[in-house]
């Protein structure tokens, strides 16, 4: 069986036990380049990751790939024209490059590449530089297109292109593009994100990407915004609306593998012990529990609505992709929430005892 899986990375004991125990299914992982600074598409994580850890935990990992986060959706210019956050980055990547525990870079500003690419040619023309699904590689067109771009900067050319979560409900589209780009670029592997769980063709993301850049660049939160009027309000709203995410079941996987060559996985914000379920799921092919446990932006809803995935048909895949998305007119959706998903009661937040100061409190 062929290494099939893109996983987060942490350099945590028992997730690199369980990675160990994996490591045949695992094509490569992905991980923080900056701790600290988490220049990522990720909501930054307490207590930050130090260098030092990764490359320790990565150097026990032999076989995947390595690919480094630098995917926010932008860099502000300043940054861009600042030579030591430059020199920085490119101090990093070398440093990996000596311990050797890197093979590319997962990006989605264009700038980024450029910027690198001229200050230091000999580092980036070690390095591929993979497009973040967050690049919306959507077509053999537009996929080309990239490819030729970042031949232009010297970066390597990727060794594979992650496509568009969309078209994880657009089959007959997946399979046309998988049939041209495998004909063209024979060495090219398409990949696919699996369990992101968020709305489909959210008209929030790009946006919601750019609220995380700028909280890289000011430390500001954006979960409120998000919370308030974003796409976790409307969810909340109108939760069966999770049954048309792009997410792809463990039990539809190889349905998946007939066209791409690999699956990745989020939910690196989310700690090992998320990431170790997703994973033993995804590899069984199987889940029995809520649905929700799997679904990186939706996990904030796990402690209040419980969707079976059991319950869900064996061809649920193939059911969605035939949505036209005029849910007014058909109800779908709705119908099969309501037969499988109930509201979990609320639970108590427990918290550590401490002892009572009298002198505090009484004076």
């Amino acid at each position: 069986m062929k290494s099939f899986l893109n996983l987060p990375f942490l350099p945590e004991d028992k997730y690199l036990d369980f990675l160990g125990q994996c490591i045949a299914d695992v094509d490569s992982v992905h991980f923080s380049l900056l701790p600290g600074q988490t220049f990522c598409s990720r909501t930054p994580t307490e207590p930050s990751i130090s260098q030092a850890a990764n490359i320790a935990g990565l150097e026990h990992l032999p076989g995947p790939k390595k690919y480094a986060l630098l995917d926010s959706q932008f860099y502000a210019p300043d940054l861009l024209t600042d030579s030591d956050f430059i020199e920085s980055i490119l101090g990093n990547l070398n440093h990996c490059l000596d311990h050797d525990v890197l093979d590319g870079i997962v990006y989605c500003d264009h700038y980024l590449l450029q910027t690198l690419a001229a200050k230091s040619p000999e580092i980036v023309a070690q390095l591929e530089a993979v497009p973040s699904v967050n690049t919306i590689q959507d077509s053999v067109r537009k996929i080309e297109t990239q490819l030729t771009y970042i031949d232009e900067t010297g970066f390597k050319l990727p060794s594979k292109i992650t496509i568009d979560r969309s078209l994880n409900r657009d089959l007959d589209e997946l399979t046309k593009i998988s049939l041209i780009m495998h004909q063209n670029i024979p060495g090219l592997k398409l990949e696919i994100l699996a369990n992101e769980g968020c709305l489909p063709y959210c008209p929030f993301k790009l946006s919601h990407e750019s609220h995380i850049a700028v909280a890289n660049i000011d430390r500001d939160q954006t979960r409120s915004l998000n919370k308030s009027i974003g796409c976790m309000h409307l969810l909340n709203e109108q939760p069966y609306r999770l049954l048309q995410s792009p997410f792809i079941r463990p039990e539809d996987v190889d349905l998946y593998l007939y066209h791409v060559d690999t699956i990745s996985l989020c939910g690196y914000s989310l700690g090992a012990e998320f990431l170790i379920n997703a994973i033993t799921a995804y590899r069984a092919r199987r889940y029995d529990g809520n649905l929700l446990d799997l679904l990186a932006a939706s996990a904030w809803l796990t402690d209040r609505l419980y969707i079976d995935n059991n319950q869900l048909s064996f061809d649920f895949a193939n059911l969605l992709a035939q949505c036209d998305n005029r849910c007014g007119q058909c109800g779908f959706c709705q119908e099969l929430f309501d037969s499988i998903a109930q509201p979990l009661p609320p639970q108590l937040k427990t918290y550590a005892s401490q002892p009572f100061d009298k002198e505090k409190y009484c004076g």
